[in-house]
């Protein structure tokens, strides 16, 4: 027997869909303090003092005592122009680590750049003071994203952490919109990160 699918390549996302809502993990990887959120939460994976191959190890573990029981995750994407190159390299092993374990647990994922989840959650990915007309420092966008979080689906992220945990809701609702489950009324000037997106080939199986 054939298992049903949540979602097939070519199937639109204008619209909701009928059914039970699938269980979609949004992911912000760090190396100290990663955002993780679901449908009305948000929570963080803190590495410690742990590093190199021991923090690899750890997050990826942690991620997936999230993940392991969900139909689709999203994972933002590298932002190689930030930190001068500072802990890339492990940064990305760390996201290529989580994808592998997703692949083999066969739980398809989303790897959404930077620019598209500040789009979907504020319209723009770069933005300037209203009033001086001085570009907006990343944490000022940070800041942004989290009020964004707080006034469309009601979810505070506060505290050491709340920008990590804000970016990974947004994803969370990204996928989920994209999947045609959509949290909230999106404008379409938010919408049109979704096309910036590479979603997945091959069909979500539900669990």
């Amino acid at each position: 027997m054939t298992a049903p699918t949540l979602f097939t390549p070519e199937r639109p996302v204008a619209t909701s869909a009928a059914g039970p809502r699938p269980t979609v993990i949004g992911l912000d990887i760090a190396l100290v303090l990663s955002g993780v959120a679901g449908t009305g939460w948000t929570d963080l994976i803190r590495t410690g003092d742990r590093r190199a191959e021991e923090r690899l190890v750890y997050l990826v573990e942690a991620a997936a005592s999230f993940y392991r029981r969900a139909d689709f995750v999203v994972i933002e994407g590298a932002a190689y122009s930030t930190a001068k190159q500072v802990g890339h390299d492990e940064l990305s092993a760390a996201r290529w680590a989580i994808r592998c374990d997703l692949w083999r647990r066969g739980i398809p994922c989303a790897v959404v750049n930077p620019d598209s989840r500040t789009i979907y959650a504020t319209g723009q990915a770069r933005h300037k003071h209203p009033e001086t007309g001085r570009k907006l420092s990343a944490a000022e966008v940070k800041g942004l994203v989290s009020d964004a979080v707080r006034e469309r689906y009601g979810v505070p992220c506060e505290g050491r952490g709340r920008y990590d945990q804000a970016d990974a809701y947004v994803l969370h609702a990204m996928g989920l919109h994209w999947l045609g489950y959509p949290l909230a009324d999106v404008p379409p000037s938010h919408a049109r990160a979704l096309d910036g997106v590479q979603w997945p080939d091959t069909p979500a199986v539900a669990r």
